[in-house]
């Protein structure tokens, strides 16, 4: 009877151990099952994929691994420990130890089940069923120079942003730093994770996750296909259409890099993440205009505006400053680099001086035409002046010196005035002109120069020398200037005998020479053939030689005597010979003269004469018109024609001693309005 219960004991213990054998069967074909489903990623490559991505990975093909039933203190079979070395010779993502009931253990501590622990910052755990699953938090990429985890905050912002936040922010180089209990890869102790089953309804949301990444990635694929397929009819209808036209076809270039754009676009959809994160640049608003300054389209106006220097001005379309009439005595190397567009300044009338003006002040206008400096305090031009400077203003300074170099690299400058210096023949170099190339307008007035400066400009077409201390004309001072057209050399020092004969006689273009307020006693020979406008005013010029504009061709038209000696012994019959036919208007007016000089009545083309300021007394009929005609004379038509040829217009004999009274009514029958001819007021004795 004692055998009985013994064998009943043993068959119960061979039971309980087929049972148990039947359940770990079924338990393994599970866990191959799950892994199957969830495909574990290993450790080499969980660094490379984001902890989502280790979760839903493709299955991979598992092979059979070893088991090991684990007994827990009560001789209960509590579940299979796998080892998953020698699955691609690659572990798992965690270590998986066992447990109690589904409780979890971690960095020593009993988790329960279903609980929710950080262990580092933007790392949340849970404990499922003895299992540790955790999750690390997804963060935008960031482009910009600096970033930093604001405290309290998981993903990193831009520094500029982050002060907004929160003044207590962590960098993103001591993330690394901060402890906590999260599972270190080489730290047993706080690594190990216990294992259990996952529930049926956790494998269904896995499974349902899975499923629906893969549809929305057959969807993008499809989107994809079909896009591709539109930018080809795309690409071939424009190609089609630059072929009708006889336009340039699309490149193969040009089409990789369309379908390149294309690509992009496709995947910045709604859940797509943008190729970079534009950084805000924050614009800088320019610095008021002064009180006194005005803007008008692309020119800003501080005449007398009380200015001591430039004002900081930003605007690229500014074409046009003007700051006259300030006391604006600097210009810094940095003054117009906010405005490297200009064409025009104007900085007259300040208290500029040489030294103040930086070496690199004008450097990079390179648009600047005209630049104006009149009535400052330069001793020497500005150096560094950009080369397309077409005009130049330093007029009323006080400058005593051009050297071969001052005017450097001005190639294209077309006027030059340098008028109210201390300029001379002395301190000019001859070779300060060589420089400009294409100089037609130069002034150099009010100095002291006592000849001709040396080295004109070939291209010189106007010269103005008035109010220097010239004496002298030599025969080789315009020898090289065979384009001048003007010159100007009144209130000067000059006689008729210091002007070489072949000082200009030559000149085939000179037109106009002003020699008005000289030391002249006689009109000069060999006046340039080409002459057409000869001023002579306020000399002491007693006599016009026969002859004198005789070899002019085609003619003088313009003659300005005034304020002269003149007496009637000094004009002789053949003075104005050469000019009969040419001449338009005679000035003879505030000279000695006592009658109307002879061969007024041949000039056919004058229009305008002055013969008041003198001493005449009376006008002979015949001499300002061709001929007297009686009203009881009977003339033919010829006559009458060649009254009518006259075109003079403005008669001026006022302020002399005429008897209005016994004029006779045909002295001015050749001019067709008596309200032009002025006879009043006159002298009296």
């Amino acid at each position: 009877m004692q055998t009985t219960p013994l064998v009943y004991y043993f068959l119960l213990a061979s039971l309980c151990i087929d049972f148990s054998q039947n359940e770990m069967s079924a338990h393994l074909r599970r866990q191959r099952r799950r892994m199957r489903n969830r495909g574990l990623r290993t450790n080499s490559s969980a660094g490379h994929r984001s902890p989502r991505q280790q979760r839903i990975r493709p299955p991979d093909p598992v092979a059979a691994v070893p088991s090991i039933p684990l007994i827990n203190i009560d001789d209960g079979v509590m579940g299979v420990f796998e080892s998953f070395i020698g699955l691609g010779g690659q572990e798992s993502s965690y270590s998986i130890l066992p447990g109690k009931k589904g409780h979890c253990t971690a960095n020593g501590m009993i988790m329960y089940d279903k609980a929710v622990w950080s262990p580092k910052p933007c790392i949340t755990c849970l404990c499922s069923k003895g299992e540790v699953i955790c999750d690390t938090t997804m963060c935008h990429p960031l482009k910009c120079p600096h970033t930093i985890i604001p405290a309290g905050e998981c993903c990193p912002v831009c520094s500029d942003t982050a002060s907004s936040l929160d003044s207590s922010i962590i960098s993103l180089d001591d993330l690394g730093e901060l402890s906590g209990d999260s599972p270190e890869p080489n730290d047993v102790d706080n690594t190990n994770v216990l294992s259990s089953a996952h529930t049926q309804t956790e494998k269904d949301e896995l499974l349902k996750d899975e499923l629906l990444e893969a549809e929305i990635k057959e969807k993008k694929r499809h989107k994809k296909d079909e896009k591709k397929r539109k930018r080809k009819g795309k690409k071939n209808r424009q190609k089609h259409k630059a072929y009708h036209r006889e336009k340039k076809p699309i490149t193969k270039n040009r089409a990789a890099e369309e379908e390149i754009q294309d690509e992009i676009d496709e995947d910045d959809g709604p859940f797509g993440m943008p190729s970079h994160f534009p950084i805000p640049v924050p614009t800088i608003e320019p610095p008021p205009l002064p009180s006194g300054c005005s803007t008008s389209d692309s020119t800003v106006s501080c005449i007398n505006a009380k200015l001591t220097q430039i004002p900081p001005i930003s605007d690229p379309d500014l074409t046009s400053l003007d700051l006259t009439g300030n006391s604006i005595t600097t210009i810094s190397d940095e003054a117009f680099n906010g405005i490297p567009n200009l064409e025009w300044i104007d900085l007259s009338k300040n208290n500029i001086t040489s030294p103040g003006i930086g070496p690199q002040a004008f450097k990079l206008l390179k648009k600047l035409k005209r630049l104006y400096l009149d009535g400052n305090m330069l001793v020497h031009i500005p150096s560094g002046l950009p080369s397309t400077l077409e005009e130049i203003k330093i007029n009323d300074n006080q400058l005593h010196a051009i050297d071969e170099d001052g005017l450097q690299g001005l190639k294209n400058l077309v006027t030059l005035e340098l008028e109210g210096n201390e300029l001379s023949e002395a301190n000019v170099s001859p070779l300060a002109f060589y420089p400009l190339k294409t100089l037609s307008y130069l002034r150099l007035g009010r100095n002291k120069f006592r000849i001709i400066p040396q080295g004109l400009p070939v291209t010189l077409e106007e010269l103005y020398l008035e109010n220097n201390q010239i004496e002298e004309v030599s025969e080789i001072c315009f020898n090289h200037t065979r384009n001048l057209n003007v010159i100007v050399l009144k209130h000067n020092k000059l006689e008729e005998h210091r002007i070489a004969p072949l000082a200009w006689i030559n000149q085939e273009n000179l037109e106009s020479i002003d020699l008005s307020f000289n030391k002249l006693y006689h009109v000069p020979s060999y006046l340039p053939k080409s002459l057409l406008h000869l001023v002579l005013i306020g000399n002491q010029i007693e006599r016009i030689p026969g002859y004198v504009f005789g070899h002019m061709k085609p003619g003088l038209e313009y003659l300005y005597l005034s304020f002269n000696k003149l007496t009637d012994d000094g004009i002789d019959p053949v003075s104005f010979f050469g000019a009969y036919h040419t001449l338009r208007e005679l000035f003879l007016d505030h000279n000695d003269l006592k009658s109307v000089p002879f061969g007024i009545n041949e000039m056919r083309k004058l229009r305008f004469l002055r013969l008041n300021n003198n001493k005449i007394r009376t006008v002979p009929p015949e001499r300002i018109c061709r001929r007297h005609i009686n009203d009881d004379d009977v003339h033919d038509n010829s006559e009458e024609e060649e009254n009518e040829e006259s075109h003079l217009e403005h008669v001026h004999l006022e302020n002399n001693y005429i008897n209005t009274r016994q004029l006779s009514p045909h002295a001015f029958s050749c001019i067709r309005s008596y309200c032009s001819v002025v006879l009043k007021p006159q002298k009296t004795k």
